[in-house]
């Protein structure tokens, strides 16, 4: 059982989606220990979700019209902001010719703000809380108690999933001064941009 979880959460975490989006674009542009505080941010959501899916949170959730509606609007509206933000940077970096070898600059306080936005990306994601009741009770023996259960298997995802994006951040930051060219960084942004727009438009959309 334990090696068909293994597998599954690695197909999972290489999948396209919002948070492979984020990772590879703050990889290339901010460089690897800047990357570090978003993947972190999305593993806690991940966590957060799977407790409460062995609490049977997320069960109510997914069963709820109102919550899934909230949770649905919400994350559409993180997902289009973030994606309107690469918009910007790319309209905003229009003119500039000049090739950096350095990671974009950041303020103290970016770091936190990037958790932040992986947390926030992951927990308002509706589809995440039905993903999480459909997901773990395959995993779970019938024998074995359902909340300390899960919440290992949780804990091994997270682990598996960190180690995979951060190897995945780090061989995008090696090929940081090719994607840090002016031409190159606006149409990474553009298409960033595009994608979350898009993903948020589908969950706008997303029905039970």
């Amino acid at each position: 059982m334990l090696p068909a979880f293994v597998l599954a959460v690695v197909l999972i975490s290489a999948s396209p989606g919002p948070a492979m989006a984020l990772i590879l674009r703050r990889a290339a542009l901010r460089g690897f220990r800047r990357t570090v505080p978003i993947v972190l941010g999305l593993e806690l959501g991940i966590y957060l979700w799977a407790v409460l899916a062995a609490a049977g949170v997320a069960a109510l959730v997914a069963a709820s019209e109102v919550a899934f509606t909230v949770l649905r609007v919400v994350g559409a509206v993180v997902l289009v902001v973030l994606g309107v933000r690469a918009w910007r940077s790319a309209w905003r970096d229009r003119g500039v010719t000049v090739v950096t070898d350095a990671p974009v600059a950041e303020r103290a306080t970016d770091g936190w703000r990037a958790f932040g936005e992986g947390v926030m990306v992951q927990m308002a994601n509706p589809k995440a809380a039905m993903f999480m009741v459909a997901f773990y009770p395959q995993f779970v023996p019938a024998d074995r108690p359902l909340f300390a259960t899960t919440a290992g298997l949780a804990l091994l995802q997270v682990v598996l999933e960190t180690a995979l994006y951060l190897t995945l951040a780090a061989s995008v930051a090696r090929a940081g001064a090719w994607f840090r060219r002016p031409r190159v960084r606006r149409r990474l942004e553009a298409v960033t941009g595009t994608v979350l727009v898009g993903l948020g438009v589908r969950v706008a959309a997303a029905s039970h």
